[in-house]
């Protein structure tokens, strides 16, 4: 029988519960409490974890045991401990678990009854990936089995949002120090995601930052700190209070490029000496020098470029070998060290051994292990600063912030930091300065930049009662605002802090890399170890100096850095451009998945159209009373507060024309106005309001008709029973709605609207727009069904509209899209939210995720590509054919250069034209 141990702390339920099922299963085990220290270090010191519950059976460890308890239901029936009656998963619908998937647990609060329940199983079910559900009531948590390749639990976790119920989850960004490569990625992923509680851990290796979705009461930060820490050479970067991590981030980074530098600067001189050292016979004054005082004179500069300059690779591989993996340092250092020992071994020992094994003059290879350093090291300085510029769009939108305000406080204005405003100050600004603060306007006009926040360069007029957002730029006028929003909750810490999650998260196509690079490392050492084991035994003279510089030239060119930037840093670029245009995309799934969509489907009211009635038309049966017409009527809407009323208003003064008002007013709800205006009475309302107070219409009628057919509302004018007039009002389309359009059907893409007005209006706004494919009469609640039924037509969808009346909509289309909004709920709603209310940014949404993608399969093509390639020829298979060997200083530069080129084309994004 296999001896069972469960290390266990508490304050744990994952252990708790742990505990409970093995007595229930009546399989026999032995508790050790880390509380007790001798327990904890064995722990960490044999199972390499401080992960609890860890529960070890045989030869077999189990870190967690909600997420593991299906292998370790099998392990036991294996062992014979239990029946497999014991391996179902009860209540589970959806049938059994796919081979591969992975179970989480999340706590969700909303739910009520067992037709919750129901609710919450069968939309589940629906996900694509999700192999079984199961809900409890009891203890509000929802269990799913899901496959990684085929569906992220993120949107598993948006899913059960837009079923009306919310996971009682929290989210960190943590900054991750000591990530060299692909592999790295992997450690700290596995350790992270391997911790009960975990929902998501998404590692970033271009941002250097890990995106962790979590249950609070399982687990937290201090759990992630331990986690990283054990897994390797990494560390959690924290702040102390009142320091922002973001800037501890790139105090980092800047020591870590000061560290590289430095070790760059002092490694390049010697490794120069070196190589000239190392062609002592091609130069004339350096033959006269003893070939043994050669090797020492190299092999003492050697050292500190090994053991300093190279000490971040060595204690990077030293740490992977403690933790049983291999990872880009393994790979450097092996190779280096293999040329630095062995030739340290020619210059110590005996010349006579080396030559009686190889029978001429031995060789030695400092000149190979110093330049490998110095150039890996070059790489590693580029490759950190062009990460560092891939990165700089959240840097910039923070260098927006304002540092101080000038607040109201006991009648005077006081300079405080920003971090001091508080929601109800009455905050001052001057021409020029900078907004610190959301808020609402008191007194005072201006006109304001808003281009952080919609990419519009235009300026926005500002007066009481209108909104300004903090960081956005006071041009022309003083102005006095009320704070209404402060700190995390400001539009422009919701922007970064979106920005900050969609960096964190990755694309589909990103989970192929990160498969490879899993396995990568230990396939390359074998690759070099059968390298020099073909060299050596079948090779030609001489045989050992060309296996060791095969074997090394194997390790050092196949460095799965290249593979491991192809798709973040992509990502990061694109996401960061669509920020600096008004476009916030929630992550790198939506970014790829935005470049599939065929068919686009616009809500009509507040998205092709302003949302609010206008006068198109103004009729006067008397030829040139338009201005008569428009006034009686503005003068009889005085008092009227009905949207229709308002624009008809707004137009009379567009136009000048001077109102009084109404001596009587009466509104008829639902039909028109009765007004005297000037001692004479007006009429002013539908057509058939008219005719019920004994006014023929005469010519209106012809009008009438004519205008309906265009989609306007006519409201006909009577003055003392005489018809006089019709005004034409309505919902008038967006200035770029056309141009929009037409650009996405030169797209390829099918153009929809969709609106609940009846057919003939929805018509008339559609011939404007340049649309064919019009859905009218549609109710709001049937919205999310038609978008259904246009995806069961093999259409990939994009849903364009408000973000809060659309919502259903927006959540069932492949990608929803909220125009001009910015607010909560939009963000929330929605996959990409667009900050400028421009249609064009539609356009632009789609191109970016077109673009964006081509540099990630650019990148992975040539990442892939450059080891397909590289790797064979360092290995020698072009010697028997044109005599080419690889040398590993060519190796080294290579290896770099894969790295700093991939990063450099992802930059170009940057500056491409959409």
């Amino acid at each position: 029988m296999a001896a069972i141990k469960i290390y266990f702390s508490t304050t744990c339920p994952d252990c708790a519960a742990a505990k409970k099922q093995f007595e229930e299963w009546g399989v026999p085990y032995e508790a050790l409490d880390i509380e007790e220290g001798e327990n904890a270090v064995e722990m960490f010191e044999s199972y390499h974890t401080a992960v609890v519950p860890t529960i070890v059976i045989g030869d077999e460890v189990f870190m967690g045991f909600a997420r593991n308890r299906a292998d370790i239901e099998r392990r036991l029936e294996l062992d014979g401990l239990m029946s497999g009656s014991g391996l179902a998963v009860e209540g589970a619908p959806g049938g059994p678990e796919a081979p591969g998937s992975i179970r989480l647990l999340v706590p969700v609060g909303g739910m009520t009854c067992a037709s919750c329940v129901d609710k919450m199983e069968k939309g589940l079910s629906r996900l694509n990936g999700v192999s079984s559900v199961s809900a409890n009531l009891a203890s509000d948590t929802v269990e799913f089995s899901y496959d990684p390749a085929r569906v992220a639990p993120s949107r598993v976790v948006d899913e059960i949002r837009s079923l009306g119920y919310e996971p009682h989850l929290a989210r960190v960004i943590l900054p991750i120090e000591g990530m060299t490569c692909a592999s790295c990625v992997q450690n700290v992923e596995n350790a992270l995601r391997r911790l009960p509680g975990t929902v998501e851990a998404n590692v970033n290796f271009g941002t250097e930052t890990a995106s962790v979705v979590y249950d609070p009461s399982l687990t937290g930060p201090r759990e992630f700190r331990t986690a990283v820490s054990a897994a390797g050479d990494y560390r959690v970067l924290e702040a102390v209070e009142g320091e922002d991590v973001r800037d501890v981030q790139a105090k980092a980074q800047k020591d870590y490029e000061r560290s590289l530098l430095t070790r760059f600067l002092v490694a390049l001189p010697i490794s120069v000496v070196v190589m000239v050292l190392s062609f002592s016979d091609h130069i004339p004054w350096l033959r006269s020098i003893d070939m043994k005082v050669l090797f020492w004179i190299m092999f003492v500069l050697t050292v500190p470029v090994m053991f300093y300059c190279g000490w971040p690779f060595l204690k990077g591989a030293w740490a992977a070998l403690k933790h049983k993996s291999a990872d880009m340092n393994t790979l450097i250092s092996v190779g280096s060290l293999s040329a630095f020992l062995y030739s340290a071994a020619v210059t110590v020992l005996p010349m006579e051994w080396f030559m009686g094994v190889q029978g001429m003059m031995p060789a030695v290879y400092f000149d190979a292990a110093a330049m490998i350093i110095t150039l890996i090291l070059l790489g590693r300085l580029l490759e950190a600063r062009a990460k560092g510029r891939a990165s700089g769009a959240i840097a910039k939108l923070l260098g927006l912030q304002a540092k101080v305000a000038h607040v109201l406080r006991d009648g005077a204005e006081v300079e405080v930091p920003l971090e001091d405003v508080e929601v109800g100050d009455v905050v001052a600004v001057r021409p020029g300065e900078t907004i610190p603060v959301d808020g609402e306007v008191m007194e005072g006009t201006s006109s304001v930049n808003e281009s952080m926040l919609s990419g519009e360069s235009l300026p926005v007029d500002k007066a009481p009662g209108d909104q300004v957002v903090g960081s956005t730029t006071n041009l022309t006028g003083a102005f006095r605002f009320r704070a209404t929003r402060v700190g995390r909750d400001t539009v422009l810490s919701q922007i970064v802090r979106m920005v900050e999650e969609a960096q964190g998260t990755k694309a589909p196509v990103q989970r192929l890399a990160d498969r490879v690079a899993g396995i990568f490392v230990p396939v390359v050492m074998c690759i070099a170890v059968a390298t020099f084991i073909v060299w050596v035994t079948v090779g030609p003279d001489p045989r050992f100096t060309n296996a060791l510089l095969n074997f090394v030239a194997v390790l050092v060119i196949a460095c799965p850095c290249a593979l491991g930037l192809a798709t973040p840093t992509a990502i990061i670029v694109g996401t960061g451009r669509g920020a600096e245009m008004g476009i916030l995309i929630r992550g790198g799934e939506v970014l790829e998945r935005a470049r599939l969509i065929n068919a686009v489907v616009f809500d009509k009211t507040g998205t092709l159209t302003v949302g609010r009635p206008s006068v198109t038309d103004v009729v006067s049966l008397d030829a040139g009373g338009e201005d008569e017409v428009l006034r009686l009527a503005a003068c009889a809407e005085m008092d009227s507060e009905h949207p229709l009323a308002e624009a008809v208003r707004v137009e009379a003064s567009a136009r000048g024309i001077e109102v009084e008002r109404p001596g009587e007013f009466e509104a008829v709800p639902g039909k028109g106005v009765r007004a005297m205006v000037g001692g004479r009475e007006v009429l002013l309302g539908k057509p058939a309001f008219l005719e019920e107070r004994g006014v023929g219409l005469d010519g209106l009628g012809v009008e009438i008709e004519r205008l309906a057919g265009e989609g306007k509302t006519g409201m006909a004018l009577s003055v003392d029973g005489d018809p006089v007039g019709v005004l034409a009002l309505a919902d008038t389309i967006k200035e770029n709605s056309g141009e929009a359009v037409s650009r996405l059907r030169e797209m390829g893409l099918d153009v929809y609207m969709i609106t609940g007005d009846n057919e003939r209006t929805a018509m008339a706004i559609a011939r404007q727009a340049g649309i064919d494919n019009v859905l009218a009469e549609v109710l709001p609640g049937d919205k999310a069904a038609t978008v259904s039924r246009l995806q069961s037509e093999s259409k990939v969808v994009a849903m364009v509209g408000d973000g809060i009346n659309d919502a259903p909509a927006l959540a069932q289309a492949d990608i929803g899209i909220a125009l001009g909004a910015g607010t909560d709920i939009a963000i929330e709603a929605s996959d990409i939210t667009l900050m400028r209310d421009d249609l064009l940014a539609v356009v632009d949404s789609i191109k970016l995720s077109r673009k964006t993608f081509s540099t990630i399969k650019q990148n992975l093509f040539w990442a892939f590509i450059y080891n397909t390639v590289g790797i064979p020829i360092a290995a020698g298979v072009l010697y028997p054919i044109w005599g080419i060997l690889l040398n590993p200083m060519f190796a080294a530069a290579a290896m770099a250069l894969s790295s700093v080129s991939v990063v450099t084309n992802s930059l170009r994004l940057r500056r491409s034209r959409l």
